[in-house]
Formats: structure tokens, sequence, C-alpha cells
């Protein structure tokens, strides 16, 4: 028997749009209700909102964070790992993550999607990054997270 959590991945922008917090903030949600665990950079933009919906549905947040200190993530942060590592957080966050959700971002999601990808962990993108070989695009958080767990064997309850 393990104890161990499903932990999947979102990620995406530092300074997200209104329609991406909101997509973050439902996927948070639904990784919660689905008994998972979310990880992500532990900043601001999609990161907070992601960890935000997780926290208020029950869940629990791992923030793979890029500074020196446990305090420098987001408030909604539950578990925060320190590395003092800056954008090199970007491969733990790939590795740790069975799965990424991508919300809008920059070349800092670009990177965590590549390593993603190279690692063959299932990847899919709302707002963005529809071009990239590999990349499931998706219209809602819901179709997102779905795809998500449907790749990885576990299906809706």
């Amino acid at each position: 028997m393990s104890v161990r959590k499903l932990m999947i991945g979102v990620i995406g922008a530092g300074e997200a749009s209104e329609q991406a917090r909101q997509w973050a903030y439902e996927i948070g949600r639904l990784i919660a209700w689905r008994d998972a665990v979310l990880v992500c950079g532990g900043m601001g933009g999609v990161m907070e909102e992601a960890c935000r919906g997780c926290i208020e549905a029950g869940g629990q947040t791992i923030g793979i964070l890029p500074g020196d200190q446990a305090d420098q993530g987001n408030p909604w942060v539950s578990l925060p790992v320190v590395t003092d590592l800056g954008h090199a957080r970007n491969v733990i966050i790939a590795h740790t993550a069975r799965a990424l959700v991508a919300v809008e971002g920059e070349y800092g999601t670009l990177s965590e999607i590549a390593i993603a990808l190279k690692l063959g962990r299932p990847v899919t993108a709302l707002g963005g990054w529809r071009d990239i070989p590999g990349v499931m695009p998706a219209v809602t958080p819901r179709g997102a997270v779905s795809w998500i767990f449907d790749r990885l064997g576990r299906k809706d309850s």
C-alpha cells in the first residue's frame, strides 16, 4: 500500500491576465477534488490562484520556490520547498509533477513544458502553447484536468 498522492503541476504566468487567474483557480479546485496534490513554482499569478483554489477545496499545495526563504512564496503554498535555484527550479517542478497544466506563461513556462515533454509527461495548455508538438490544447479547466487524469489512468469518480 502506498501513501503517496498523485502530484499535478500547474505552471504559468507570474503576472497573469484575469482570465488566466480564473482558469488557474478552477484548475486548483479540480485537482483537490481529485485528491491529488498541486505542485507549482509557488509565486504569484497563475501559481497563486491555482494554490488558492486547491487549498479552498481542501487540497494540498507544494511550492518549489526560486528563492532562499519559505515566506517568499504565495500565502496558499502549504508545503514550501526552498531551492535558491531561481529558474533552475523549473527542472524540479517538471520532474516532481506526473503531468502539467500550463496556463498562459512566458519563457519559464516554456522551459517547464519542454522538460516535461522530454520526460514523457502529459502536458495540456489553456491560453497559449497550442503549437508545441505534444501539448494538448484545452478549452476549459475541467477539460484540461480531465484529459490529464485520463492520461494517467484515473477517471472521474
